[in-house]
């Protein structure tokens, strides 16, 4: 392709979305995390599906290891397709769509709300049905997004709720690492991981590695991986990769091991090498590997925003690999933008 993608220029927004996002809903973000913190939630529960649910699990373990409250993944279909009732009362129910149309997300929101969760809504579209099914909504204002991989809904979504937490717990700290992300994002963009490229040439299967809120996004790489490139790619906790996994690995088979900045990397790091021993071909984004081929990274000084940094810098890759093997990342086969479930 001559010009440009619409994926790659939505990659090049992100940092300047996320700054849109912290400087336009800073209001809400403080009206929303009071209310949280009056209600004193006993748990928190998300609604969501593909890319916002990775988004969802990464609050998940972001909510779990600095509020130590359990969050859990509600299925949309418990309402829209089973009618079943949740017992939500004392809880906060975080639903997350781009659109904000997908008819089982909205169901499953007004059912929490009806079953007394305080609810709060993440989207795109400000004046959706799921905006208006919610006790707050906030519009991530990441701007239109044409291609169909969503990738600067995925980030501002993620930054969203680690705002909205921030305002929760007032942690002056998050909130001002949140203030510099935008730099650190751009940072992120330009991490060259051509080096991957050459090894994923003629691979029919990887697995993506993560572990903490970096799992989160080795699940939203794999799904990224399948979506622009048509090629298969399974997400996997670096811990459980060394048990059944394992036994599809083989010389030269591709691992993608997305290392954070946090508790895990030691793990993540040992399991990379480990990994090489099978004479499968790592690459890991750490500077303490000894075996595993490390990749560039964009550090942002706190635990919970470098997953964030890795993200960029893997959408920035995955759109030129998809080109690279001569497809359109704007255009995947059998795909559309909004796709609207029950």
């Amino acid at each position: 392709m001559n010009t440009k993608t619409h994926m790659r220029r939505e990659v090049e927004e992100i940092p300047e979305a996320v700054a849109r996002l912290l400087g336009g809903s800073a209001k809400i973000f403080a009206e929303a995390g009071a209310a949280i913190r009056a209600a004193d939630p006993k748990f928190v529960v998300t609604v969501a599906r593909g890319s916002s649910d990775h988004a969802a699990s990464y609050m998940k373990y972001a909510v779990e290891l600095t509020a130590g409250l359990a969050v859990a993944s509600v299925g949309p279909s418990v309402a829209s397709i089973y009618g079943a009732k949740l017992r939500l009362d004392g809880s906060c129910c975080l639903a997350i769509s781009q659109s904000g149309k997908s008819p089982d997300i909205v169901a499953m929101a007004k059912q929490a709300r009806d079953g007394g969760a305080l609810t709060v809504a993440l989207t795109n579209t400000a004046d959706s049905p799921l905006a208006r099914a919610a006790d707050f909504a906030i519009d991530i204002m990441a701007g239109q997004e044409k291609s169909v991989a969503a990738t600067k809904t995925f980030v501002n979504s993620a930054v969203a709720g680690l705002a909205l937490m921030a305002h929760a717990a007032q942690s002056q700290t998050l909130l001002d690492t949140l203030g510099d992300l935008p730099e650190r994002l751009a940072n992120a963009i330009d991490c060259d991981w051509s080096e991957l490229a050459a090894a994923l040439d003629g691979a029919k299967s990887l697995f993506t590695l993560g572990r903490g809120p970096s799992s989160a996004i080795a699940n939203e790489a794999a799904l990224k991986f399948k979506e622009t490139c048509g090629m298969h790619a399974e997400a996997f906790s670096a811990a459980e990769v060394m048990h059944g996994p394992l036994a599809l690995v083989g010389p030269g088979f591709p691992i993608l091991a997305l290392a954070a900045r946090d508790r895990s990397e030691p793990s993540m790091v040992e399991a990379a090498d480990a990994l090489t021993g099978k004479d499968a071909t790592v690459f890991v984004t750490s500077d303490l590997a000894t075996k595993a081929i490390p990749l560039p990274f964009a550090a942002t000084g706190h635990s919970l925003t470098d997953p964030l940094a890795l993200i960029v810098s893997f959408y920035a890759f995955v759109e030129a690999f998809a080109r690279r093997r001569g497809l359109n990342p704007d255009e995947p086969r059998n795909l559309r933008k909004v796709t609207e479930t029950r």
